[in-house]
């Protein structure tokens, strides 16, 4: 009785946990550039004494859902989009770089080129400061172009150029604040071949009629485990009675 007990507790548990990962990605279906988490059920063998057969659930975070999302024009100067593979490098909160595909920036108080939530983007040789009273445009490799108001296509300069990599998706591991970094720790290193689309914005890769029905499958799995307490609960009750007549 007590193993059936543990066994649908278990189950029951992780069974929340997946579905908390399946309301996150719900949550961010609109945000820009959101890559979708992943997780499964995977069953583990019971260390200990007894038969070798024994197992229990584990909730599995498989990892990332790394696919590239639909890519809409804006019209915005400050919109980028990153096609196809590939991540736009920040400087992280903590400091040091990390990178994300939100390419929604906007300009600082004191002209930083930053993220809508205040991330420096960074370039070749650190974060990017744009000139004030310029009309920028983005290249499609990342180059900055500044061209002051009022002045002929001649005077066009570079502020700068946007740090654009595309290490192994494999060596990339999701922070709490949303970004990814190198498990090593270390910045990755400029690719030349990541290509930015202008005026856009990626959405976010999450399946809104997939993460529903899984939201329904886990919800209809975590019943099940309950009905199961339920029955050892009745069994044991059940149990008891029958022992008391036999005393």
């Amino acid at each position: 009785m007590d193993k059936l007990i543990y066994t649908a507790m278990n189950g029951a548990k992780h069974a929340l946990w997946q579905q908390a990962t399946t309301s996150h990605n719900l949550a961010n279906v609109a945000t820009t550039g959101f890559r979708a988490q992943m997780d499964s059920f995977r069953a583990t063998p019971v260390v200990g004494d007894g038969a070798k057969t024994r197992s229990m659930v584990v909730n599995s975070t498989v990892g990332t859902n790394f696919d590239v999302g639909v890519i809409q024009q804006t019209g915005r100067e400050f919109d980028v989009a990153v096609q196809g593979k590939g991540w736009i490098a920040v400087q992280a909160p903590g400091g040091g770089e990390a990178y994300t595909r939100n390419g929604s920036f906007e300009v600082s108080q004191n002209g930083m080129l930053q993220t809508r939530n205040g991330l420096s983007v960074m370039g070749d040789a650190g974060p990017i400061s744009v000139p004030p009273d310029n009309d920028i445009t983005f290249g499609v490799d990342g180059t900055i172009s500044a061209l002051p108001l009022g002045q002929s296509l001649a005077s066009v300069a570079t502020a700068g150029r946007i740090k654009l990599v595309n290490p192994p998706e494999e060596d990339l591991v999701r922070g709490e604040d949303g970004l990814f970094r190198l498990k090593s720790g270390q910045p990755a290193l400029a690719d030349v071949n990541v290509k930015l689309a202008p005026k856009s914005l990626e959405g976010s890769n999450v399946n809104m009629v997939e993460s529903l029905v899984n939201m329904i499958t886990i919800s209809r799995s975590f019943d099940l485990q309950t009905k199961l307490l339920t029955k050892a609960e009745n069994n044991d009750a059940k149990a008891g009675q029958v022992l008391n007549l036999n005393g």
